[in-house]
């Protein structure tokens, strides 16, 4: 993993102490698109679950995300695709 997923797993592991989670390097399905940078590290794919979810719509979830990564995406970061769950909805 490089730099930036290793920060995205690390603010979420601290934040919301995931039971399962899964940061994905997206970057190469979208080389020459906008937002694509040399070295990848620009498009990743999130699946999180966490108890911190309860009661949260999927909305709410996704806030939450983006807001504990705002230092990513001013350092390049372009685009997450969420997957967030509680561990009831994980089954």
């Amino acid at each position: 993993m490089g730099a930036v997923a290793d920060a995205i797993e690390h603010k979420i592991r601290e934040a919301l102490a995931p039971s399962a989670l899964k940061v994905t390097d997206d970057s190469a399905k979208h080389a020459g698109h906008s937002g694509a940078r040399d070295g990848g590290e620009s498009h990743f794919t999130v699946e999180i679950v966490s108890a911190a979810f309860e009661g949260k719509s999927r909305v709410a979830r996704q806030r939450l995300v983006y807001d504990l990564l705002k230092g990513e995406f001013a350092q390049g970061l372009h685009a997450l695709a969420l997957i967030t769950k509680t561990p009831t909805e994980a089954g």
